[in-house]
C-alpha cells in the first residue's frame, strides 16, 4: 500500500497553491509597509537608496516566521472548505476515511514547515536582525555615505554648513554653492561659488576636497574689518568625522541564537534580570514554533461550514485566533522579560489553554455527529445577517404613502 494515495496527492494540490499564495501575500504586505517607512528614513538620513533593499532583505526572516504559520493554516482551511462545500468530504467520509486520516498530508507539511520555522527563528532571524541593526547604525553615522540635499543647509561637520541650489550628473556637479566655515578662534569664512564638485584626496581617506569655481570668500575676524577675496578656483578641505565600529552581536535578546539563549537563561553566574529576559525570549520562540503542530487541527475545525451553508465565518475566526494568540505571546514575553511574570507560566500557560481549545474544537467536528466548532457563532451571525437584509429591504421600498381620498 502506498504511503501517499491518490486522495493524499489531491489534498496536497488543494493545500499547496493557497498556502504559497497566502505566504507570498502576507510577506509582501509586511514588506511593503516597512519599505515605505524605510524609504522615508533613508531619505531623511541622506543615505543611498540601495541600502533600503539590504535592510528589507534582513527583515525577511522575521516576516517569514509570521507568514509561514498563517499560510499553512489558511492553506489547509481553504482546501478542506472546498472539499466540504463541494460534498467531496462527505464522499470521503462515507468510504471510511476519517478526518485524522485525511490530515496525513497537512501534518507532513506542518512538520516540514515547523522545522523550517525553527531554523529561521532559532538561527537565521537573530543573525539577520543584527545585520539590520548594523545597517541602521551605519546609515545614521554616515558610514554608508550621505547625499547633499538641494535647497537646504547641510551640516558636513560641526563648524561647516553647505547649501546647494542645484545638483547635476548624479551629484557630481553642484551649481550655486554657499558655504560657511568657522574655526575655534572665531574666524568665519563665507564662501559663494558658481559651481563645484567633491574630490577624493590620496593618502587621506578621512578628508575630501570641495573644489569651487568662480566665487568669492568673505573673511570675518573678531574685531577686524571683513576681507573679500575673489577666486577662479579654490579647494576647500573637509575632514570627515571618525566613525566608531558597530557593537558585537548580542546587544539584545533577539540577536542571540537559540542555544546561546539557553546558555544565558540558565546561567546562574549572570544577573537575575538578564537570565529572566533570556528565558522569556527562549520560551517565546519555542511556543511560536510548537503551536504550528496544532494549526492543521484548527484549520479543519473551522473549515467545515454547517450543512446547506457556504458561510466563511470560520476563515475570519481562524485569522483572529492566530493573530490574537501571537499578540498574547508578544505581550507575555515583554512582561516576563521585565521580571513581572514567570516566563514559563506566562508563555506556556496560554499555549496549553489555546491547545485545549483547538483539541476540543477538532473533537466536536471529527467525533460528534453533526458537531460544529463554532455552531453558536454561526447561528448568531445568521440571525444578524437576516436582520440586516430585512432592514435593507425596508430601506429600498421607502416609506409607505397614504392612499388618495375618494373624490365622491
Amino acid at each position: 500500500m502506498k504511503f501517499l494515495s491518490a486522495i493524499d496527492r489531491y489534498i496536497f494540490r488543494l493545500v499547496l497553491m493557497p498556502m504559497l499564495g497566502i505566504f507570498v501575500l502576507a510577506a509582501s504586505l509586511l514588506v511593503l509597509d516597512k519599505m515605505l517607512r524605510l524609504f522615508d528614513f533613508v531619505a531623511t538620513e541622506g543615505g543611498p537608496i540601495g541600502v533600503v533593499f539590504k535592510m528589507l532583505a534582513n527583515l525577511l526572516p522575521e516576516y517569514a516566521s509570521l507568514a509561514i504559520p498563517l499560510g499553512l493554516m489558511l492553506g489547509i482551511l481553504l482546501a478542506f472548505r472546498k472539499l466540504a462545500t463541494s460534498s467531496e468530504l462527505d464522499v470521503m467520509r462515507a468510504v471510511g476515511l476519517s478526518y485524522t486520516r485525511l490530515l496525513r498530508v497537512p501534518y507532513i507539511l506542518a512538520l516540514l514547515l515547523a522545522a523550517l520555522n525553527f531554523a529561521i527563528v532559532g538561527y537565521l532571524q537573530p543573525l539577520a536582525r543584527y545585520y539590520y541593526e548594523e545597517l541602521n547604525y551605519e546609515l545614521k553615522s554616515g558610514a554608508l555615505g550621505a547625499s547633499i540635499k538641494v535647497g537646504e543647509f547641510n551640516a558636513l561637520k560641526d563648524r561647516i554648513a553647505l547649501r546647494v541650489d542645484e545638483s547635476r550628473d548624479n551629484g557630481r556637479r553642484l551649481i550655486g554653492i554657499f558655504a560657511r566655515v568657522a574655526n575655534q578662534k572665531g574666524q568665519v569664512l563665507s564662501i559663494s561659488a558658481r559651481e563645484g564638485k567633491f574630490l577624493a584626496l590620496k593618502g587621506a581617506p578621512d578628508t575630501i576636497i570641495l573644489r569651487l569655481d568662480q566665487g568669492q570668500i568673505i573673511q570675518d575676524m573678531p574685531g577686524k574689518s571683513p576681507r573679500v577675496l575673489s577666486f577662479t578656483r579654490h579647494d576647500l578641505p573637509i575632514e570627515l568625522p571618525q566613525i566608531e565600529k558597530f557593537r558585537k552581536r548580542g546587544g539584545s535578546d533577539r540577536e542571540y541564537l537559540l542555544p546561546e539563549l539557553a546558555k544565558l537563561g540558565w546561567n546562574k553566574d549572570l544577573p537575575k534580570e538578564e537570565r529572566i529576559s533570556s528565558q522569556a525570549n527562549f520560551n517565546y520562540r519555542m511556543v511560536e514554533v510548537i503551536m504550528m503542530l496544532l494549526l492543521p487541527l484548527l484549520a479543519v475545525a473551522l473549515a467545515i461550514p454547517p450543512k446547506r451553508s457556504t458561510s466563511a465565518l470560520g476563515l475570519f475566526v481562524s485569522i483572529v485566533m492566530v493573530v490574537a494568540y501571537h499578540k498574547v505571546n508578544q505581550y507575555a514575553a515583554d512582561v516576563a522579560s521585565l521580571g513581572r511574570m514567570n516566563p514559563i507560566l506566562g508563555l506556556w500557560g496560554p499555549f496549553f489553554v489555546f491547545s485545549a481549545l483547538i483539541l476540543w474544537m477538532y473533537w466536536r467536528v471529527a467525533y460528534v455527529p453533526g458537531g460544529q466548532a463554532i455552531g453558536w457563532l454561526e447561528k448568531g451571525a445568521e440571525i444578524v445577517v437576516k436582520r440586516l437584509k430585512s432592514l435593507l429591504k425596508r430601506t429600498k421600498r421607502g416609506p409607505l404613502l397614504p392612499e388618495p381620498a375618494d373624490p365622491s
